[in-house]
């Protein structure tokens, strides 16, 4: 199963599935983990993909969670902490027994831990004590009952490699990858979309900016930079000249404390 969100490295994760598998389909699903703070935009990339395509897609919502008292809301409103027991819950009621992602060591401190075959116990938590070597690309992917593997094919690629490749393939992305003008206000440093799940509070000041998105995740914590790349060769250049990862710039729940990520994998996040 492919851990898909209609993000860049998931759509890229998805490409070289349909790559591997052609002329056959690709034999296994994708979930996606909604936190219900989606960007409408890339929600509707991924039903195109998945329709055009042919494949089969299971949703685990974070709203039916929350609606069930399971989960609560959080109060600076943020659902992407709120992922855990969906995905981990989903993973184990659909029984799959390895699940890739596309996360990358270049995004945050904790992700640069992880190996490309990570071993999640029962519980679906991560202890970076019971990592196994990968010597010369040999993997290990064996688990007890009840645990699973999550796959990073991608874990040595970088922001730039991404790129790179996307436009070697011509891939298609959702739109917000590229610049455009949104109504966005100023928090910590940081562009937000301006919508349903909150939006700006008092003294914060609603304005429409030219920008992009390098990351895509809930609305709530996923920022946007000021930019003008249109293209795939302009936002190459761009990503070339940056000397901020993608999270640390435009993420707000990766600030929440200096091990929020890895606090987080060790629960059963991605």
């Amino acid at each position: 199963m492919i851990l898909f969100s209609g993000g860049k490295d998931s759509i890229v994760m998805l490409h070289l599935a349909l790559k591997a598998f052609a002329p056959a389909p690709v034999p296994f699903s994708l979930l996606h983990v909604d936190t219900g703070h989606n960007f409408p935009e890339v929600l509707a990339y991924r039903d195109r993909a998945v329709a055009r395509h042919g494949l089969r897609l299971h949703v685990a919502s974070v709203q039916d969670y929350i609606d069930r008292g399971v989960l609560k809301e959080r109060p600076d409103g943020t659902r992407n902490p709120l992922q855990t027991v969906p995905l981990t819950e989903k993973i184990h009621s659909e029984r799959f027994d390895a699940v890739l992602g596309g996360g990358r060591r270049d995004e945050e401190k904790a992700r640069a831990k992880e190996r490309v075959f990570s071993l999640r116990d029962e519980f679906s938590q991560w202890d970076p004590r019971r990592q196994r070597p990968e010597l010369w690309q040999l993997y290990n992917g064996r688990h007890g009952p009840g645990e699973h593997v999550r796959v990073f094919p991608l874990s040595n690629w970088t922001e730039l490699d991404v790129w790179q490749y996307i436009a070697r393939e011509d891939i298609e992305l959702p739109g917000i990858y590229y610049a455009h003008e949104r109504p966005v206000f100023r928090r910590n440093g940081m562009w937000l979309t301006a919508g349903e799940w909150g939006g700006p509070k008092d003294g914060e000041r609603v304005e429409t900016r030219l920008v992009r998105y390098r990351t895509v995740g809930d609305m709530s914590c996923t920022g946007a930079v000021d930019s003008d790349a249109v293209t795939l060769d302009q936002v190459v250049a761009e990503i070339a000249t940056s000397r901020l990862t993608e999270r640390g710039a435009t993420r707000a729940d990766d600030r929440l404390s200096e091990a929020a990520m890895e606090d987080r994998k060790r629960e059963g996040y991605f």
